[in-house]
């Protein structure tokens, strides 16, 4: 399955991508927050044959919704209605700093955060893989 992670900002917008069997989170782009951005994201879902999306869950430390989210969830349910994907919440807390730790400071964190989120996501619902002695894995 290959899913579409979203780091939604109010001026921009992070995705990655996962490799087609939901296993590696990948950077892929960032884009301007403006009116099309849902019907962007739809041609992004499309062009890259995404099928479930997972999207940054914006809380603070004591795990309240931060101001945010009043902007996330209508984008939530108008990405489920545009898409007819299934569009599931990952908290975010620190992707964007983690992201920034990493790989210092560039046009591309937004991306990169999106990678950190999706990434969380899909150790999260992936059972961890034994490990073969006989093949050095």
């Amino acid at each position: 399955m290959k899913y579409l992670g979203i780091d939604y900002g109010t001026k921009r917008v992070g995705l990655a991508t996962s490799d087609a069997g939901g296993v590696m989170a990948f950077p892929f782009c960032v884009i301007p927050n403006t009116k099309t951005l849902i019907q962007d994201i739809v041609a992004i879902c499309r062009q890259e044959g995404v099928e479930k999306i997972v999207l940054g869950e914006s809380h603070n430390f004591q795990n309240l919704p931060n101001p945010l989210m009043k902007e996330i969830l209508p984008f939530k349910a108008l990405l489920e209605k545009e898409t007819a994907l299934v569009v599931e919440f990952m908290p975010e807390v620190l992707s964007s700093r983690e992201a920034m730790h990493l790989q210092g400071d560039n046009d591309q964190n937004d991306a990169s955060a999106a990678a950190i989120v999706l990434q969380s996501y899909l150790d999260k619902v992936n059972p961890p893989r034994a490990v073969n002695d006989e093949e050095g894995v």
